[in-house]
C-alpha cells in the first residue's frame, strides 16, 4: 500500500459512503494513487475489473474499498485469493485497519497456520476471507468452508500464482464460487493465462492498466555487477559497509538463503532470512524483526517477493538473479515506494548475459553494469565452523583429538550394541 497522491482528485469523489471516508481521513487518506483513482469508481458500479500495475501502486485499497464498500451495504461475503502467506497477512493487517471500525471481521486461511484456529474464525461468519489456494482448497475438500455467500472474488498478484502453479486450483474455485457474483484481478504483468480467466470466467472485464504489464518501478536505480559466484559474499560484505540503510537480499534457494544470512552477521549485520524452511511463526517474526529494526538485512527466496510492504528500504540485492524476468520487477519493486526513491544491484556471473538480456528487455531499460570495488577478505560465518576440526564454542580441536573421539564414540556404540551396560 502507498499514499502517493494524486493530487488532482480525492477519496471524496470516487463515490464511497461517509463511514468508510472517515475511517480514511482518520489514516491521513486523502488523494489516491492511479490505481485506485481508476478502480474504486468502476469496482462500486459492481463491474468485473482487471487491473495491471507495478508493485507498491496501492492495490490493496483498489480493491479492499470498493469490497468493504459493497458489503456493508449489500452484504454476503468477499474472498480475497494471494499467492503467500506473508501476503495474506499483509493484505489482512491493512483490511482490519480500517474494517474494524465499520463492524467487518476477517478470517485467514494459510498453510502452516493453526486448523483449529482457522475453523473457530470461519464459525464466527466472517465478512471477508483472505487465503492462499492450497489452504482454501483443503477447506473446500474438508467441507468447513463453503462458497456460496461469496459476492466479490479478488485475486491479487495473479501472475504470481499462476507461476507456482496455483492455476488449477484457482480454475476450480471459480467454477465453485456463484456465477452471481463480482471479479476482480490484480497483476503486475498480464501472462496469458489471466487472459483466459478473464475470458472464462470473468463478466466483460474492464482492463485499467496504470503501467506497462512488467514495469520496474519508476524511482528505482539499477545496477548489475558481473562477479565471480565464490566472490558475492565479498562483494555483498562491501555493499553493506559502505551504503547505509535496510536491504532486502534475494536468493533462489531456501539453502542459499540461509548461507547468505549466516555469511552476513557473519559481518556483524543483524539478518534474518524467510524461505520455505522456516515456520510461519519464524516468517512473521523476520518481517516484523525488519520491519522495526531489529534486523537490518533480511534474506528471502521469491516466496517473499509479493508478501513485503516494508517503508524505506534503502536496496534491494539480487544475490541470485531470478528464475524469471517477470521476478525481477517483483523484488524490486520491494524498494523505491510510496513515492521514496531506492536502488536494485544485481549480481550477474559471466555466463548470464542472457538473462540479464532477458530482464532489460522485459523493463525495456538497459542496466548500467559497475565496475567491481576492491573487495574486502573473506569471513568465515560466525555460527559455522572455521575449518575442520574446530569447536562452535570455544578452542581448536586437533585432528588427533577429534580423531580420537570418533574412536570413543564408536567404541562406546559398539558397546551398547553388545548389551554392556555404563557403570
Amino acid at each position: 500500500m502507498t499514499r502517493k497522491e494524486d493530487a488532482h482528485v480525492s477519496f471524496n469523489e470516487l463515490g464511497i459512503g461517509p463511514e468508510l471516508l472517515a475511517a480514511l481521513a482518520e489514516r491521513n487518506f486523502a488523494h489516491p494513487t492511479p490505481i485506485q483513482r481508476d478502480v474504486i469508481p468502476i469496482a462500486l458500479k459492481g463491474a468485473d475489473v482487471v487491473g495491471i500495475a507495478e508493485t507498491g501502486t496501492g492495490k490493496t485499497l483498489a480493491f479492499g474499498v470498493p469490497m468493504l464498500e459493497r458489503l456493508m451495504t449489500r452484504g454476503g461475503q468477499g474472498l480475497i485469493l494471494l499467492p503467500t502467506r506473508e501476503l495474506a497477512l499483509q493484505v489482512d493487517e491493512v483490511l482490519q485497519k480500517f474494517g474494524q471500525k465499520l463492524g467487518l471481521r476477517t478470517a485467514v486461511l494459510i498453510g502452516g497456520a493453526s486448523m483449529h484456529t482457522q475453523l473457530k474464525m470461519l464459525r464466527e461468519k466472517p465478512h471477508i476471507v483472505i487465503a492462499t489456494p492450497g489452504r482454501l482448497a483443503d477447506h473446500l475438500r474438508q467441507k468447513s468452508y463453503a462458497l456460496t455467500q461469496i459476492k466479490i472474488i479478488v485475486l491479487d498478484e495473479a501472475d504470481r500464482m499462476f507461476d507456482i502453479g496455483f492455476l488449477p486450483e484457482i480454475k476450480r474455485i471459480l467454477s465453485a464460487a456463484p456465477s452471481e457474483r463480482q471479479t476482480m484481478l490484480f497483476s503486475a504483468t498480464m501472462p496469458s493465462a489471466i487472459a483466459e480467466i478473464a475470458v472464462r470466467h470473468m463478466r466483460s472485464p474492464l482492463r485499467i492498466e496504470v503501467a506497462r504489464a512488467g514495469t520496474a518501478a519508476a524511482n528505482v536505480k539499477h545496477e548489475i555487477y558481473v562477479v565471480a559466484k565464490d566472490a558475492k559474499m565479498q562483494l555483498l560484505d562491501k555493499l553493506l559497509a559502505d551504503n547505509p540503510g535496510t536491504v532486502l537480499v534475494f536468493s533462489r534457494t531456501k539453502h542459499g538463503a540461509k548461507k547468505i544470512a549466516a555469511g552476513v552477521r557473519a559481518m556483524g549485520h543483524t539478518a534474518a532470512e524467510i524461505h520455505s524452511n522456516r515456520s510461519l511463526a519464524q516468517r512473521r517474526a523476520a518481517l516484523e524483526g525488519f520491519k522495526h529494526g531489529t534486523y537490518r538485512v533480511l534474506v528471502a527466496t521469491d516466496i517473499a517477493a509479493r508478501g513485503i510492504d516494508v517503508r524505506g528500504i534503502a536496496f534491494v540485492v539480487n544475490y541470485d538473479l531470478p528464475s524469471t524476468p517477470e521476478d525481477y520487477v517483483h523484488r524490486i519493486g520491494r524498494t523505491g515506494r510510496a513515492g521514496a526513491s531506492g536502488s536494485a544491484i544485481s549480481f550477474a556471473t559471466v555466463d548470464q548475459k542472457g538473462d540479464v538480456r532477458q530482464i532489460e528487455r522485459l523493463i525495456q531499460k538497459t542496466i548500467p553494469r559497475v565496475e567491481l570495488p576492491v573487495l574486502p577478505p573473506r569471513r568465515a560465518p560466525i555460527d559455522m565452523p572455521i575449518a575442520t576440526g574446530q569447536s562452535r564454542r570455544s578452542g581448536v580441536r586437533s585432528g588427533r583429538k577429534s580423531h580420537e573421539f570418533s574412536r570413543f564414540r564408536h567404541q562406546k556404540n559398539n558397546g551398547r550394541r553388545r548389551g554392556f551396560r555404563r557403570q
